[in-house]
């Protein structure tokens, strides 16, 4: 290739971040890239609550027409925001060896020192903008209230003190890509991850064959596995952003573990599925969980769920 590839990216601080393994990676093997950052609409709206745009793909669709519209080569996405069906003309080129899955809690920094069993007995105030997040934590902790929480990350931080929140829910890998880790930081390992959450994925045109061997050097097949179980259980569910659906699958020897669950809104319902399975046989695993998890009372949410919608 005599031109240098062009990879589309966010203009966040993560995405940015995100992009540049691609470009650093490609460069190791000698080929030519350059950044090119592009607005998305879920970036020009940052005060609206993620779930009530009613649509997937907030943070892709103006990516995805920059590729289509062949102003950049390739795009780089944070996984959990891409719709299960990519848009017709294009495709994915590699998904990035996967980076931390779990969510956190950051804490106002007046709770510094306290003890977490204790102090979440209280009625605290905790902010995210994921309603798959506010389900989980509301299913935990009914006594809190949940406020919306929008912004870069490094806003996001910010805004824990300035409204006086109790504390925010982020995910880990967001946080520690871009050094902006608290010490103090909670893992919550009880709550289950978006599927394909801590992900990264490159996506090119279907019809460019120049790029479609870029995908060798960037794709990790193991990761690739899991976050195909996790997206093929949501595509099944017909989940979205504003549907509280959560999915994780991990590879441990010869065996893919896979745990999802989906909430009621006000997390009073609860469905959850428990499989495992070899993983040559994992095709259609993810598509597995999903019916019996239907099976087991997720039905009955999602049906009130669309209903309410």
């Amino acid at each position: 290739m005599n031109k240098p590839i062009r990879i589309g990216t966010r203009e966040s601080a993560l995405a940015l971040w995100q992009a540049q393994q691609v470009l650093e990676r490609l460069k190791e093997k000698g080929v030519a890239a350059e950044l090119v950052p592009v607005t998305s609409e879920g970036d020009q709206d940052l005060v609206t609550p993620l779930y009530s745009f009613g649509v997937q793909g907030v943070f892709t669709r103006t990516l995805d027409a920059h590729l289509l519209s062949k102003r950049i080569d390739i795009a780089v996405h944070s996984m959990k925001d891409v719709p299960v069906e990519l848009p017709k003309g294009i495709t994915q080129l590699a998904v990035l060896k996967r980076g931390d899955w779990q969510d956190i809690l950051v804490l106002n920094e007046r709770h510094a020192g306290k003890d977490w069993e204790e102090l979440s007995h209280s009625p605290l105030t905790i902010a995210t903008s994921s309603i798959r997040r506010r389900a989980q934590w509301l299913h935990q902790y009914p006594n809190h209230v949940m406020t919306d929480l929008r912004g870069n990350v490094a806003t996001r931080l910010r805004k824990i003190s300035e409204q006086g929140w109790d504390g925010a829910i982020f995910a880990k890998a967001g946080l520690s890509r871009i050094g902006l880790l608290p010490p103090g930081a909670i893992i919550l390992d009880w709550m289950l991850p978006a599927p394909a959450q801590g992900a990264i994925m490159v996506v090119r045109r279907s019809d460019d064959t120049a790029t479609a061997k870029l995908g060798e050097w960037l794709n990790d097949r193991n990761s690739a596995l899991c976050v195909k179980v996790e997206r093929d259980f949501l595509r099944t569910l017909l989940g979205g952003c504003a549907t509280p659906i959560s999915g994780h699958a991990r590879l441990e020897q010869d065996k893919v573990h896979f745990r999802g669950n989906v909430f009621s809104p006000d997390g009073k319902e609860r469905a959850m599925v428990e499989i495992d399975e070899k993983a040559v046989f994992s095709h259609d695993f993810g598509k597995q969980a999903a019916d019996l998890l239907l099976a087991h009372g997720g039905d009955r949410i999602l049906t009130k769920l669309r209903q309410d919608g």
